[in-house]
Parts: C-alpha cells; sequence; structure tokens
C-alpha cells in the first residue's frame, strides 16, 4: 500500500503499533482515501495488523446498533448468555422475513475450559489432538473444536441448554436488519479469523471484538464451525460460522451448510 506523501516507514510503524497507532489529521485523511481505493485484501491486511483502529471513521459508523442488552450467567457451565428477543428477522439469502419468539443463546462459543469440565462430569470421550484427556497448554480460552453433533449436543443437555435452531443461530448473528455479516455489510475478513488472514489456528473466543453481531455475540463468523439443533437429512444437521481454515466466502450467516452428526469437524457448540 502506497500513500502519497506517507513514507513506507511511516506505514510499518502504524502496522506494528496495531490499536495504539495514531496518525496525525492529515495522514489520517490521506490513509482514510488510501483504503477506500485500495482492495480487498490489502483493506484486510491493514485492518487486521491495526486491529481496525485506523479505518476510515465511516466504515465505523456503519455498524449495527447494539439491541442485546438483557444478558444472563447460567447457572450450570457458568457461561455468559443474552436475550435475542423475539421478533421479524430477515433469513436466508433471500432475506424472507421470519418470526422468531424470545431465546437465550451463549455470548461466546463453549470454550476447552468448559468442555473439559463436562468431560470430567460425565466421562465422555475427549477430542482428538487432547492428550490424556487434556487439551493443549494455553488453549482454554479458545473454543472446543473435533467434536460431533452428538457431542455437541450432549454438551448442551449436561449443561440444561439445547443447540440453537439454525434461524435462531442466524437471527444472533445478523440481527433484525438483515445484514450480511455480523458486524454490517462491509467483506472485512479481518473481523474474524477466517482462512485469508492467516492465524492458522483457532483465536480466543473474546479476541475479534469488531465482529461481534448487534446482540454482542462472538465468533458468528470463523474461528470454529457451531452445530445447530436443525436436521437438514436424517442423520445430518446443519452448522454455521465457519473456521480458522475456511474461506471468507462461506462464513456468511445466510449460508447453509450441514454435515453428519457423526463427523468430527472443527466444529463448537454454542
Amino acid at each position: 500500500m502506497v500513500l502519497p506523501g506517507v513514507s513506507e516507514r511511516v506505514i510499518s510503524k502504524w502496522e506494528a503499533g496495531g490499536e495504539n497507532a495514531t496518525p496525525r489529521p492529515v495522514n489520517q485523511a490521506a490513509l482514510d482515501t488510501c483504503l477506500t481505493r485500495a482492495d480487498p485484501d490489502a483493506q484486510a491486511r491493514f485492518s487486521f495488523l491495526t486491529q481496525d483502529s485506523l479505518v476510515p471513521a465511516e466504515a465505523a459508523a456503519e455498524q449495527p446498533p447494539m439491541i442485546g442488552e438483557s444478558k444472563v450467567r447460567h447457572p450450570n457451565d457458568a457461561s455468559t448468555m443474552v436475550k435475542v428477543e423475539g421478533s421479524v428477522f430477515m433469513s436466508g439469502p433471500s432475506n424472507e422475513p421470519v418470526w422468531i419468539p424470545a431465546y437465550y443463546i451463549d455470548v461466546y462459543p463453549v470454550t476447552n475450559a468448559q468442555y473439559a469440565r463436562f468431560l470430567e462430569a460425565t466421562g465422555r470421550e475427549a477430542p482428538q489432538r487432547w492428550e490424556d484427556g487434556k487439551f493443549p497448554p494455553g488453549l482454554d480460552d479458545h473454543p472446543v473444536v473435533f467434536v460431533t453433533w452428538r457431542d455437541a449436543a450432549a454438551y448442551a443437555e449436561w449443561a440444561g441448554k439445547s443447540l440453537p435452531t439454525s434461524q435462531q443461530w442466524e437471527k444472533a448473528a445478523r440481527g433484525t436488519r438483515g445484514t450480511v455479516y455480523p458486524w454490517g455489510d462491509q467483506t472485512t475478513p479481518a473481523k474474524c479469523n477466517v482462512r485469508e488472514n492467516g492465524v492458522g489456528e483457532t483465536t480466543a473466543v473474546d479476541c475479534y471484538q469488531t465482529g461481534i453481531s448487534p446482540y454482542g455475540v462472538y465468533d458468528l463468523c470463523g474461528n470454529t464451525w457451531e452445530w445447530c439443533a436443525t436436521e437438514s437429512k436424517p442423520g445430518r444437521h446443519e452448522l454455521k460460522g465457519g473456521s480458522w481454515t475456511t474461506p471468507f466466502e462461506r462464513c456468511t450467516p445466510s449460508t447453509f451448510n450441514d454435515a453428519a452428526e457423526t463427523r468430527t469437524t472443527s466444529s463448537s457448540p454454542t
């Protein structure tokens, strides 16, 4: 990326500074102009490296208003849940109006630490890549992955909850306005953990704060596939959101995906 009147050294300094970078007003104006003209890959890379701190104010203003305020702590697995009020929302690629009654949904995907407590209480088999029934060190706040739909449903039952239907999941992701992504309509891969960002592994469930949905729910694009209660065919269930290995274009919340309930994927119950 080249900006008129701004050296490559300054741009590198901004990228290295991340969210702490503060350009002079004249440089910020030049940066805003350059970003609007840059190709999507350049925009995504710069947004990712600076943690969205230097994106144009106009883009930030397009973030849908937050509508999720009623949060509770679930007594069984200590997860934070938010209430999604009953209303019509725009569903699917065709934005069909659908009424969904009120429900609660987890703010974060189920973490390795939460899933470990479930395994200890039930004696259920640990996911692959766990050694001696323990998840890899330092990943306690990362989403649990490589679980089947049956694993996800068993966790939900143990916690006294249920998996969301695909429409409940989609409404939590898109809000009531029918935005394309949780954060709005901007095609911004840097707001989530997808293949294009090259992270190459899961991230903490509270990592992508600029990518939350209007209800304040995290990781509804990327990081880990999430199983839904909706059965697409006998023995198959829908799953949403994509993972850290998924191309951004496949992570759109309205996109249909399903898999066999016995398949072990990089999926996470919510």
